[in-house]
């Protein structure tokens, strides 16, 4: 199996010994997920952290009958449903796929065991969990500050085909915008 792509966004944030490689190689899942997969359903312990070689999934909630998208993760990303992976509680996400998709994956305790047998890894979990966490505060931010069109923008920015990969409603959901809202800022574009 070809992990060149895990084990280069790993090497990127912090070297690792070959040692370290061989065996996160010797536990890695590659799955090949159809669009519409589903990942994760919300109220199940997530178990696996996925990255994604290639394709485009979700993260979304469901509240009061309607579909709230939290996340978009693409090629090269990692995407996990943080709190329920890290406390071992049900998610109240649910992680789907958008398009058809390759991930490699390994389990909670792989993860474990591969953090107690090379203390090295700590480091590189701690820095992927920081640029996971900016990020969501990064969100959170944008969610108060920036103007609707900003946020729309933003998004077109980090992901320039993502109108071509999801719905309006995803779009609009993520953005917490009407798809009303959605349609005036795009016929003004």
């Amino acid at each position: 199996m070809e992990t060149s792509g895990l084990l280069q966004v790993l090497n990127s944030v912090s070297i690792l010994s070959a040692d370290l490689q061989d065996e996160i190689r010797s536990y890695l899942v590659e799955d090949h997920f159809p669009k519409r997969s589903v990942l994760l359903k919300a109220g199940q312990v997530s178990q696996r952290i996925y990255f994604i070689k290639q394709g485009f999934i979700r993260a979304y909630y469901h509240k009061n009958n309607s579909e709230y998208t939290s996340w978009f993760m693409g090629q090269g990303e990692i995407i996990v449903s943080i709190h329920s992976f890290f406390s071992r509680k049900p998610s109240i996400e649910n992680i789907q796929v958008l398009e058809d998709s390759v991930t490699q994956s390994i389990n909670w305790d792989q993860l474990q065991a591969l953090y107690k047998k090379y203390p090295e890894f700590n480091l590189t979990g701690r820095l992927i969990t920081e640029q996971y966490y900016i990020r969501s505060e990064e969100r959170t931010i944008s969610l108060q500050t920036q103007t609707a069109r900003q946020r729309y923008e933003n998004l077109l920015l980090a992901y320039p085909d993502i109108l071509q990969k999801v719905s309006l409603g995803q779009i609009a959901s993520f953005l917490s915008i009407k798809q009303e809202t959605l349609s005036r800022i795009r016929a003004k574009a």
